[in-house]
């Protein structure tokens, strides 16, 4: 938990300046929040739902708890196994966790992940989702993806120095130093990559003395040790860092650091003879991001097997089964259902408060785990945005040295070129980091009105873009206090120090990315398919 007690200094400073530095021309700019039912999730905290009375009994034979990626996988692989009776409960009023996609102005956008890396062979699972999508399939003994899918080109750029240069990597103008870093990172990666297995999902990892010694330190302190101290690299380090943990280099341990590039195609200096891999750094993108891909796994679940506006507020097994209380916002009734078993796709710290009699390992895990706030904001825009000099337009566009991590195009998918409305996503992490020294993020969440974040939002991007606040016509924001896991130095020795498939106690299997360690689709979908075949009985691979 990011400390209070310095969050008011801070914090006002930092609200000041963006109010500051806000466009006058804001004001015609309507929004609001969306998305997150904040009172709804304060409740089981505040303890307001505890010790009620149960108005209503039901029963089925496996209840998933958590509607979000890994809830979603548990109850299809259910029903793969051929296990049709089950229930899934989720506390928002749509399933799918921070992969939900949402509409702005009737423009589809993503209202948390947006993108999916093309899996390796090491999470075949994944692969097999997308199979079944669609999404890839096997041509001439080789697997193809959809190019419809795959991010269209350009894929990224960042505005540096005044104008945009294609990629995320500060190239144009940088010192002959800066580039001899860059290679010398690339060699590190590489080395470690030879060295120990780094894999997503991490349970296929190998961790062995040299990757627990990684986890053991912050990244910016390894960083250090190895005498790479150039700013602009440690500046994309830290960047990719808010952008995969929530929280800065120097609060993630270095195998974090490291696993971010050695578990997929490694880090490329600029002008290598990967630079121009067409298969380096393919993602698979949609309108409204991952919602694409969560809105699949929830269809072919019937109404009456798939509740939202649940609140679970107590799972307790008992000596034939699991007992499981949810509060229904919907009805205002407290609903208690017997199952045989139970799967827990729940945040750690909720899973800790909601379980009785938590065994040892979920207390432990609950403790050790910090948790990053975010803010996505979606903009909705009556025309196309005026560029400065440099790269095209791209779907990911970064702005360097700034609070936020750039903005994605939700038009960019188009096959229609012709330059109309869209909307942009920007992306802000208030976990701990330089940008955010001192600030308590949840606080911030909790007490900023929506107006905030978009001068906020408005001040830092136009910088690029002079005119966004003339364009803009609504601003949606969606607050995450706990929106993923931070993978802290010493996080993997906490949570076992070796990688586990599946985490069970009795009737109850866990299920979700907290046990990975850090939060990405792979993870949360990978283990609730885990667990979902182990309910039914079925072994996995």
């Amino acid at each position: 938990m990011i400390g209070r007690r310095r969050f008011l200094g801070a914090a006002a400073g930092s609200l000041a300046l963006a109010a500051c530095q806000a466009p006058s021309s804001a004001s015609h700019i309507e929004g609001g929040f969306d998305g997150i039912d904040m009172a709804r999730g304060h409740a089981l905290r505040d303890g307001s739902l505890a010790g009620k009375a149960p108005d209503e009994s039901r029963r089925t034979r496996v209840l998933i708890a958590g509607g979000g990626v890994a809830g979603l996988a548990a109850a299809r692989a259910l029903r793969l196994a051929g296990v049709e009776d089950f229930v899934l409960l989720e506390l928002e009023d749509a399933m799918g966790g921070n992969s939900r996609g949402t509409m702005v102005k009737g423009l589809p956008c993503p209202m948390g992940a947006h993108y999916l890396p093309v899996p390796g062979d090491d999470a075949p699972e994944v692969q097999d989702l997308l199979e079944e999508l669609g999404l890839r399939r096997r041509v001439a003994g080789r697997w193809e993806y959809d190019e419809r899918h795959l991010c269209h080109s350009p894929q990224e750029r960042l505005f540096f120095e005044g104008q945009w240069q294609e990629g995320l990597l500060p190239v144009q103008g940088v010192p002959g130093r800066t580039l001899e870093q860059y290679r010398c990172f690339e060699a590190l990666v590489e080395s470690l990559r030879q060295q120990g297995h780094f894999a997503i999902p991490m349970a296929r990892s190998v961790l062995g003395p040299e990757q627990l010694a990684l986890d053991a330190q912050p990244f910016d302190a390894w960083l250090a040790r190895q005498g790479l101290d150039d700013p602009h690299l440690r500046w994309y380090l830290d960047y990719c860092c808010r952008d995969d943990y929530g929280a800065g280099s120097g609060e993630v341990s270095a195998w974090a650091g490291i696993h971010y590039f050695a578990s997929r195609h490694g880090f490329h200096a600029p002008g290598g003879a990967a630079d121009d891999s067409p298969e380096r750094d393919a993602v698979l993108t949609w309108p409204e991001g991952n919602g694409w891909l969560t809105r699949r796994l929830a269809e072919p679940l019937e109404a009456r097997r798939a509740l939202c506006g649940q609140v679970v507020t107590r799972i307790a097994q008992t000596r034939s089964g699991v007992e499981i209380d949810a509060f229904d916002a919907v009805r205002r009734a407290l609903v208690r259902w017997q199952a045989e078993h139970c799967i827990v796709a729940l945040p750690v710290f909720v899973a800790a408060r909601v379980v009785q009699s938590p065994p040892d390992f979920l207390r432990q895990a609950a403790a050790s785990l910090r948790h990053a706030p975010w803010t996505v904001a979606n903009v909705h825009l009556r025309a196309p945005l005026a560029d400065r000099p440099g790269a095209a337009p791209s779907w990911d566009s970064v702005l360097y040295g700034t609070r936020g991590l750039g903005y994605v195009d939700a038009g960019h998918q188009r096959l229609d070129p012709t330059p109309r409305e869209t909307v942009i996503s920007w992306y802000r992490p208030l976990g701990p980091s330089r940008y955010d020294a001192g600030v308590d993020g949840r606080r911030l969440l909790l007490e900023r009105p929506w107006g905030g974040w978009r001068d906020e939002l408005l001040a830092e991007l136009s910088a690029a873009h002079p005119d966004l606040a003339e364009l803009a016509t609504r601003v949606q924001v969606t607050r995450y206090g706990h929106a993923m896991a931070i993978p802290t130095p010493g996080l993997l020795a906490q949570l076992g120090g070796k990688p586990q498939r599946l985490v069970r106690e009795g009737r109850l299997a866990f299920a979700h990315a907290d046990w990975s360690g850090y939060s990405i689709f792979e993870e949360a979908f990978s283990r609730g398919h885990w667990a979902g075949l182990a309910v039914a009985g079925r072994p996995s691979a």
